[in-house]
C-alpha cells in the first residue's frame, strides 16, 4: 500500500469513526430527550405526562412521586421497622395528612435522601417521623447501604438525575410507563403509601403465635456488631444537620422501634452499652429542633415480651403497630401545642 493510499484509508476511517460517534451522541440525546419528557417514575422533573396517581411499582421509585405530593403535610420515614403504622391512624388524631415514605431494606443513607426530597417539596411540613434502628449505629462515615437504591432520583442535581437515566432498567420502565398512561382504567397504588404487610409474613408462616415468635432467635450476644460501637455515630451527625434546619414549627418525632425482648441487649453488657451511646447520640441529634419528641420502643416492657405481638424478633404485628402510633400522634399533638416532648 502505497503513502496516498494509507492516507486515503486513514482519512476514510476517521471520517467514518466521527460519524459513528455524532450518530452515537445523537440516539444518546434523543434517548434522554425522550425518558426526560416520559418522567418514568413521576419525579415531576417534566410536567408533561403527570397524572397525580401513583402507578403500581417498587417502593424506592414510587417514593418520587409520593415524596412531592403537595398534599402530605407530614412523612414517616424508615424501613420495614416503621412501615406498619398506618399513615391514616396519625392523621384521623393529628388533623395532618401523613404519606408514608419508609421503604424496606434501607439504612440512613437511602431514608436522608429521602427526607432530602420530601423538604426540597414541602418547605414548612407540619410533622416528621423519622424511625432509627440498630442500621443507624454504625461507625462508617459512608453509611453503606446493603440493597441498591436509585440516589440519582432523588438528587438535586440534573447532571445525575440524567446518568441515572442511563440505565437499562429504566429503557425497560418506559413503554410500561407509556402503556398505564394510555389505559383508560388504569391500576393504581395507593396514595398514602401503606403497605400492609401482615398478609405476607402470613403467607410464609409467621402467624404471630407466641410458641412459633419467641424462638425466632437467642438471646442477642454480649459483644456489638462490629462497627456500631461508637465514639462516633455518623447518622447522628447528618440527622442533627438535618433537624437544625427544619422550620421551627415542623414536630420532629424520633421512633426508636420496638424489637422482642430476646434479641435485646442483656443489661451490663458490651452490646447494651453500645446502644445506649447509640441511643444517646442519636436523641441528641434533634434536640437542635426546637419542636422535637424522642419515643424509645426498643426497651424491655410487657410489648417486648409479647411474643403474640410480634413476627420476628424485629417486626411486630398491627395491635403493637397501633400503639406505637397512638403514641407518635399524642406527641405531635403535644408539639403543636408548643410544649416540648421529651
Amino acid at each position: 500500500m502505497t503513502g496516498s493510499e494509507r492516507s486515503d484509508a486513514e482519512t476514510r476511517w476517521a471520517g467514518w469513526t466521527r460519524g459513528f460517534i455524532q450518530a452515537l451522541a445523537g440516539i444518546v440525546a434523543g434517548y434522554l430527550a425522550l425518558a426526560y419528557a416520559i418522567d418514568p417514575f413521576d419525579s415531576g422533573r417534566s410536567p408533561l405526562l403527570s397524572v397525580g396517581a401513583v402507578r403500581p411499582q417498587g417502593p424506592r421509585t414510587s417514593a418520587a412521586l409520593r415524596g412531592r405530593d403537595p398534599a402530605y403535610q407530614g412523612a414517616v420515614f424508615g424501613n420495614s421497622h416503621i412501615q406498619l403504622i398506618e399513615p391514616g391512624r396519625l392523621a384521623q388524631t393529628t388533623g395532618i395528612p401523613f404519606v408514608q415514605l419508609s421503604i424496606p431494606a434501607t439504612g440512613p443513607n437511602e431514608q436522608f435522601a429521602l427526607m432530602n426530597w420530601y423538604l426540597r417539596h414541602h418547605a414548612a411540613p407540619r410533622a416528621l417521623v423519622v424511625a432509627a434502628d440498630n442500621l443507624w449505629c454504625t461507625n462508617d462515615p459512608a453509611l453503606p447501604n446493603d440493597k441498591p437504591f436509585p440516589f440519582w432520583l432523588f438528587s438535586e442535581h440534573i447532571a445525575v438525575y440524567l446518568r441515572g437515566l442511563l440505565r437499562w432498567s429504566v429503557l425497560e420502565e418506559l413503554p410500561d410507563r407509556i402503556g398505564w398512561l394510555l389505559r383508560k382504567q388504569r391500576e393504581t397504588a395507593p396514595r398514602d403509601g401503606w403497605w400492609d404487610y401482615e398478609a405476607d409474613y402470613a403467607a410464609i408462616g409467621h402467624t404471630g403465635h407466641p410458641g412459633t415468635a419467641a424462638g425466632h432467635e437467642a438471646r442477642a450476644p454480649e459483644m456489638p456488631e462490629p462497627g456500631t460501637a461508637g465514639p462516633s455515630f455518623p447518622a447522628a451527625e447528618r440527622f442533627a444537620a438535618i433537624a437544625a434546619g427544619l422550620p421551627a414549627e415542623t414536630a420532629l418525632v424520633l421512633v426508636f422501634p420496638p424489637i422482642y425482648a430476646d434479641a435485646l441487649p442483656r443489661p451490663g453488657t458490651p452490646r447494651e452499652r453500645a446502644e445506649q451511646a447509640c441511643k444517646a447520640a442519636l436523641t441528641a441529634s434533634v434536640r437542635g429542633h426546637r419542636r422535637s419528641a424522642v419515643l424509645d420502643w426498643r426497651r424491655d416492657g410487657p410489648e417486648a415480651r409479647d411474643a403474640a405481638l410480634f413476627f420476628d424478633p424485629s417486626h411486630y404485628r398491627h395491635p403493637l403497630a397501633q400503639k406505637i402510633a397512638a403514641d407518635i400522634a399524642a406527641a405531635i399533638v403535644t408539639l403543636e401545642d408548643g410544649t416540648k416532648a421529651r
